[in-house]
């Protein structure tokens, strides 16, 4: 396969940013793919920080200036890894210049942002992509396999969380994590079992949401300072398919690290993961033997979807800068091909609906239709 270089730059040299990075460098040895990303240029918040990122990291050049690397000729394609509120002006540039963009969760700041998004993303017929890696695990992309040959027969019901306890100590400071609606509980972790239960279930077609803020005020360097956001909801759901769920979410569930996790009920079966352990699938079949049945654990292995470009050995795993890799994987195979893959813009502009809509059902009380946000 003939293969061709293709220059990156990414926005953001932090946590995802770094993930990210790395996943370039690893993609075309992992999947040999087509195309070869090249880290053209970082960009951070300071000249001497995007310097050292790049250092660090293996980009050719530094910016502290989002503008220089989204209109450089070397950057072909634009990976945004910064805040939320930086989001729309990146991407609405790097579309009106023919550049693809892959842009990490949640897609706008709020629900207009996303909008504004996803139109320039239309109008600009660029490829275009959002960062949801959980729901690309071997084990995830397996269960939307079975669900999707009707293996468990009709969904009647699913229940998903996604639970962390990294805020959980009333005691840990302030910070820009305890502040403004887009950091919050809903903003933060939501999207990700949100855009997980699209895959799985389908669309949402009404919420009825509680949304909590369990700490009410933190230690800061005045003393205790209010918290403005959410740390923890609940949502009933009625999904376009008929059937019925239930969401919890919570950055404050002490003792859960990485608690994405679903169950599902079907007509002929269910389905049950926890991202805790990531490399597992439990499944049960209907009409077993009554002295034989009950779940069976499936470990994930070659056979299963991009597990065998990591590994050869079934139940030895993948971890989470693999789900990055093939989300990168994913991101060049659409450039390559000129068509987007799941999930784009538009998905992640459904996600940020969701989050509208359960808001204004914990404002108002009362069961919110999509439709009407």
């Amino acid at each position: 396969m003939e293969k061709r270089e293709i220059g990156i730059g990414i926005i953001g040299g932090g946590y995802m940013g770094k993930a990210h990075a790395v996943a370039m460098h690893s993609v075309g040895a992992v999947f040999d793919t087509k195309l070869r990303p090249v880290l053209e240029m970082v960009c951070t918040t300071t000249v001497d920080g995007a310097a050292a990122k790049a250092r660090e990291l293996g980009f050719k050049r530094s910016t502290a200036d989002w503008r220089e690397l989204v209109t450089d000729p070397g950057v072909e394609a634009v990976v945004i890894a910064s805040p939320q509120g930086t989001h729309l002006e990146i991407a609405t540039t790097a579309f009106e210049l023919g550049k693809p963009v892959f842009c990490e969760k949640p897609l706008g700041q709020d629900l207009q942002q996303s909008r504004d998004m996803t139109a320039a993303a239309k109008v600009s017929g660029c490829v275009n992509m959002v960062g949801f890696n959980y729901i690309r695990t071997p084990a995830s992309q397996l269960a939307r396999e079975i669900i999707e040959a009707g293996e468990i027969g009709d969904i009647t019901y699913l229940r998903g969380e996604h639970t962390e306890d990294f805020f959980a100590d009333p005691n840990l400071p302030g910070t820009w994590r305890a502040q403004g609606r887009a950091n919050g509980n809903m903003g933060d972790l939501a999207p990700h079992i949100i855009n997980g239960t699209q895959a799985l279930a389908g669309p949402i077609e009404r919420v009825l949401a509680e949304i909590d803020t369990v700490v009410k005020e933190r230690p800061s360097g005045q003393g205790m300072t209010p918290v403005t956001n959410d740390d923890q909801a609940q949502l009933m759901c009625r999904f376009a398919s008929g059937a019925l769920g239930a969401l919890y979410i919570s950055r404050t569930a002490w003792g859960r690290k990485m608690g994405y996790a679903y169950e599902i009920f079907g007509t002929k079966g269910s389905i049950r993961f926890d991202q805790e352990d990531q490399n597992a699938l439990w499944l049960y079949e209907g009409g077993q033997n009554p002295a034989r049945e009950g779940f069976r654990k499936i470990l994930t292995g070659p056979h299963h979807p991009d597990y065998v470009n990591f590994c050869l050995g079934p139940g030895h795993g993948t971890g989470y800068q693999d789900q990055i890799i093939i989300e990168a994987k994913d991101f060049l195979t659409a450039i390559e091909t000129g068509q987007n893959i799941w999930p784009s813009f538009e998905d992640g502009l459904y996600v940020n609906q969701v989050i509208e809509a359960a808001w204004k059902s914990h404002e108002s009380k009362s069961w919110i239709k999509l439709d009407d946000v």
